[in-house]
């Protein structure tokens, strides 16, 4: 049985997926529901001072066996195809139905309490509760499990435009980042015309707006002059601008007897290599073997649980040294001039692919890459300065916010 909250199609930040995305789709069948749905997306640029203005990092190039692509999408209608598509195939999915509480008597008996729309509530019987609320968190909130991510605070500010320029030719379903002195920004095309963008900040720079989120977006939107040429003309729909923030979380165990937490529920990185939607769904496919085991052989589900916990977290890791210090001048510098020694420009395109869990080639890349790192903060010119300044701000942020809803200002 699948309970859903509100009803499809609801609004969903995460609208950028990886190549290794495809092959979950594949194995749920949905792969031309996707492409119908989908901006095909062969990389992701970034700023450059070349010609273009801009590096671009091609999936085609990546180490591993990634696809070659992926897909943009509205996440309402990419959600509500999954959500259709579980019914389709016997699911008992049910929308309008909040869970309120969850009261474990055994380890395979569960009480589930829902409330409905019109507030009447009943309850439901589990052998086995997923937790995929996703940033709610629901049950690593009320089992206290929930940690907030002390070294990378971020909050977002973004809206939906149309009439923004696009890059050309085989460029044109990339997304691009850039950055600012406060963080850094997205460019997503999707369908109809309709690019996503918006700015993940220090939450310090977010509370600045004082209520002003339209004048506050577009005001940060131009401290990049080349994300505001592309923008300068564009339409914001709706005049909707929306706020998230608190985002990197993680959970201190990813289940126990009975339970388990499934994507955003367990954890959230920063959404700047757009690993959230892969790391979710990804976990959720190893999730469905481990409950099965689980349900056949209750003696193997710690060692499972625990097996995948560390899978998951080992990623997670991987991807957050990329993180943490994306906005860091060394870490500038790298995406800026990209050089391929040792194959490492080419790891990292397999980073971002989200081929970076089981590829031994990708993850000696990523060792090398570290070397790098490491070389660019002692030698680059004024980049260790740099780099003190930037980890003191980043010492100083502080956030306790959690999601904000649309601001149509």
């Amino acid at each position: 049985m699948q309970l859903e909250k509100t009803h499809h199609p609801r609004f969903h930040i995460g609208e950028s997926l990886l190549p290794m995305n495809l092959p979950v789709f594949e194995h749920l069948g949905v792969m031309d529901k996707v492409r119908a749905l989908g901006v095909y997306k062969q990389g992701a640029d970034f700023e450059a001072d070349n010609q273009r203005g801009y590096n671009v990092y091609a999936f085609a190039r990546a180490l591993g066996h990634s696809p070659p692509h992926a897909f943009q999408v509205l996440r309402q209608d990419f959600d509500a195809m999954l959500f259709s598509h579980a019914r389709s195939e016997g699911v008992d999915t049910r929308e309008g139905t909040e869970v309120i509480n969850i009261e474990q008597l055994g380890h395979r008996d569960s009480r589930v309490e829902v409330r409905l729309d019109d507030k009447s509530a009943y309850q439901v019987c589990a052998r086995y509760v997923l937790d995929a609320s996703g940033r709610d968190a629901f049950l690593s909130t009320r089992m206290k499990l929930k940690r907030k991510n002390t070294e990378h605070q971020s909050a977002a500010i973004f809206g939906h435009f149309r009439g923004a320029q696009y890059r050309s030719g085989q460029d044109a379903g990339n997304i691009s980042i850039y950055s600012f002195e406060h963080g850094w920004m997205w460019m997503i095309p999707l369908q109809g015309g309709v690019m996503s963008v918006g700015a993940v900040c220090r939450p310090d720079y977010l509370k600045q707006r004082n209520g002003r989120s339209h004048e506050f977006l577009f005001d940060t939107l131009k401290r990049n002059a080349a994300l505001w040429a592309r923008l300068e003309h564009a339409v914001l729909i709706n005049n909707e601008v929306r706020i998230a923030g608190n985002y990197s979380y993680d959970s201190r165990t990813i289940g126990g007897p009975g339970w388990m937490l499934v994507g955003d529920a367990f954890a959230f990185l920063d959404p700047v290599f757009s690993s959230g939607v892969y790391l979710a769904m990804s976990g959720a496919e190893q999730t469905a073997a481990v409950v099965d085991a689980a349900l056949h052989d209750p003696t193997c589900e710690v060692e499972l649980q625990q097996r995948l916990e560390k899978r998951l977290r080992r990623g997670m890791r991987r991807f957050a040294f990329f993180i943490y210090r994306f906005n860091s001048p060394a870490m500038q510098h790298i995406f800026r001039y990209p050089h391929n020694i040792w194959n490492v420009e080419q790891g990292i395109i397999s980073m971002l692919a989200g081929d970076l869990f089981d590829s031994r080639p990708v993850w000696w890349r990523l060792q090398f890459f570290r070397l790098i790192y490491a070389w660019t903060v002692l030698h680059v010119p004024l980049s260790w300065n740099r780099e003190r300044l930037y980890r003191r701000a980043q010492a100083r942020t502080s956030f306790s916010g959690g999601n904000t809803p649309v601001d149509p200002t």
